[in-house]
């Protein structure tokens, strides 16, 4: 996968060439491009942004820099050219594995009041936001995005199963973990996780991935559809909570 990172603070991305993310780097499994769109302003004083036309506060990036940018790059038809903007669609696990499959990414950073509309309108393919929140850039959605979308790339975690249990991944989050020792400090493993039954193991895991879920997300059961082992166990869980 290739992916290029408009941006006006490439120093920013330096966090991208450690962990998991700087080993993928090294085994070229995944090529991150950071450019410096300042460079593509086009003009002497390298300036991006200007006053908004019919007026308002504060300034506009300028579309100048950005098709420039875009240009430079050596794109296919399939690119996808993301615009980090809060008027985005939200990101969520099921984009990341979407856009995972893709070979070639463009990550929009914005700075300032707004893009130019034109920047929306004739360039980008995708809008995407993190949340409903306003940052001061996109530098920081964008490493998120990168992060959350290179993991999934074929070989970059070692296993393809690492991933798959993951929250959000089966729709539910992810059920609860444990570690030597068995007993710290007298907080003590569940027996059924050392039991060694991996049937048993595998019906626990569902159950308090399910259960979790109903309490911390119950939003996220209301596009879930259960199958009849999971309501029986989801049945399990109700009359549990009541007593």
């Amino acid at each position: 996968m290739k992916i290029d990172i408009l941006t006006l603070f490439p120093e920013m991305f330096t966090s991208l060439n450690h962990s998991i993310l700087g080993k993928a780097k090294e085994k070229q499994l995944v090529n991150i491009n950071i450019v410096d769109y300042r460079k593509f302003s086009g003009n002497k004083h390298n300036q991006v942004d200007d006053y908004p036309f019919g007026g308002g506060q504060g300034m506009v990036l300028k579309p100048e820099p950005i098709f420039n940018a875009i240009e430079s790059l050596n794109k296919t038809e399939s690119t996808r050219i993301i615009l980090l903007c809060p008027q985005g669609e939200r990101f969520s696990q099921k984009k990341a594995e979407e856009l995972s499959k893709e070979e070639h990414l463009v990550f929009i950073c914005g700075h300032y009041e707004g893009y130019d509309e034109r920047i929306r309108e004739y360039l980008v393919t995708d809008e995407l936001s993190i949340g409903d929140f306003i940052l001061t850039g996109g530098e920081f959605a964008a490493m998120t995005m990168v992060d959350s979308i290179a993991r999934l790339v074929p070989e970059v975690l070692g296993k393809e199963e690492s991933h798959k249990d993951d929250s959000f991944s089966t729709g539910l989050l992810e059920y609860p973990q444990y570690t030597r020792p068995k007993n710290y400090k007298g907080m003590i493993v569940p027996d059924v996780l050392t039991s060694g039954h991996h049937k048993n193991i595998e019906i626990y895991r569902k159950k308090e991935s399910l259960k979790r879920t109903y309490l911390r997300r119950p939003d996220l059961l209301e596009n879930y559809k259960l199958d009849e082992k999971e309501k029986k166990l989801f049945d399990e869980i109700k009359k549990e909570l009541k007593n």
